[in-house]
């Protein structure tokens, strides 16, 4: 058996310059975290003797011979992807609702990926493991998605990450006080709306408006530096907070599905309550908010968005990993010659 853990993740700023119909013209840049909330993958051969080929748990249960009948698209994919060969029950588990703007669906492509190379006995670097994910979401399942999400979740850490015309990327870790990042997690609220969305619909309106956006991408895409040199720096942290509003405004101006009445309400009831800036994370629409609240304040936010979740969390730096590793398999003629009831 294996299980991969794959961290959900924060993105701050620079979200959109991740498209491929923005950064291959004019490059690109995320500031994001990583944080301990996981999409767990429990993988491992399916002995031979049952009247299915394949087991897959996830808000389905799905019994299936062949790797075409499997519904949910992205664990057939991958399979098919890694030349899955041999029967294989696969279950997802995760610490956060799906399609709530965490990225949990690329935490998911990352860790199914991660996991079946474990099970084939293979190790893989974060920047490979990546790329698969990226190829994977992009190409097989032909979403409309960024490549930031499947970056930043298999390396793990509180990074920028770029991204250049020709489609390469760095990871650069922010160079941040010990102290003075936990005081920046410490100014973090994050808070459920209870809203779930498919962000590849979501984002669709978005990439078919970058273009007429020129000047408000690249006015999101100056903010990443800016965010990064008060996160390493040794100002008043505050500033990031009022930053953050700024770009909340910016995006909101990209398409108008990318919030609602109800979102707009939470944020205005969150600001008079005291906090400095937020964000809904994501492509929009709905899911969770981030908040940038000074400490003293929290309690006066929890009460003016008293029926909405506030979830605790802390940064994490681990990336994709396996959290448990005890493959078993079964010979070669067992696996080949196993008939099926249908």
């Amino acid at each position: 058996m294996i299980i991969s853990a794959t961290p959900y993740r924060i993105s701050f700023f620079g979200g959109g310059t991740d498209y491929p119909v923005w950064f291959q013209e004019h490059g690109g840049a995320v500031l994001a975290t990583t944080i301990n909330k996981y999409c767990y993958i429990t993988c491992r051969t399916l002995p031979p003797f049952f009247e299915y080929r394949h087991r897959i748990v996830w808000s389905q249960v799905e019994h299936v011979n062949e790797l075409d009948e499997i519904n949910h698209p992205a664990v057939r994919e991958a399979m098919r992807y890694m030349n899955v060969q041999q029967g294989l029950e696969i279950h997802h588990d995760g610490d956060l609702p799906a399609r709530s703007g965490l990225g949990s669906s690329s935490s998911f492509s990352v860790g199914i990926l991660h996991a079946l190379r474990a099970l084939d006995g293979k190790m893989t670097s974060k920047s490979e493991l990546a790329r698969q994910a990226i190829h994977l979401e992009q190409n097989l399942l032909r979403e409309n998605v960024g490549i930031q999400d499947q970056i930043i979740t298999a390396y793990g850490g509180l990074n920028v990450v770029e991204f250049d015309r020709d489609s390469e990327y760095r990871v650069n870790p922010i160079p941040i006080d010990p102290i003075r990042k936990e005081l920046f997690q410490h100014h973090l609220m994050l808070i459920y709306t209870g809203i779930s969305r498919t962000a590849s619909e979501v984002a669709k309106s978005q990439v078919e408006s970058i273009p007429q956006k020129t000047q408000v991408m690249r006015e999101i895409l100056n903010m990443v530096p800016e965010a990064n040199k008060i996160l390493s720096g040794t100002g008043d942290i505050s500033e990031f907070g009022r930053l953050l509003h700024e770009a909340w405004l910016l995006k909101k101006s990209i398409s108008d599905k990318i919030s609602t009445s109800l979102v707009d309400d939470m944020y205005e009831r969150a600001r008079n309550a005291g906090a400095l800036g937020g964000k809904l994370l994501g492509a929009g629409g709905g899911g969770f908010f981030i908040f940038f609240v000074e400490p003293g304040r929290h309690q006066t936010v929890l009460e003016a968005l008293e029926e909405f979740l506030l979830v605790p969390f802390e940064f994490e730096n681990a990336g994709s990993h396996i959290a448990f590793y005890e493959p078993k398999h079964f010979s070669k003629y067992a696996l080949t010659n196993r008939h099926f009831t249908r």
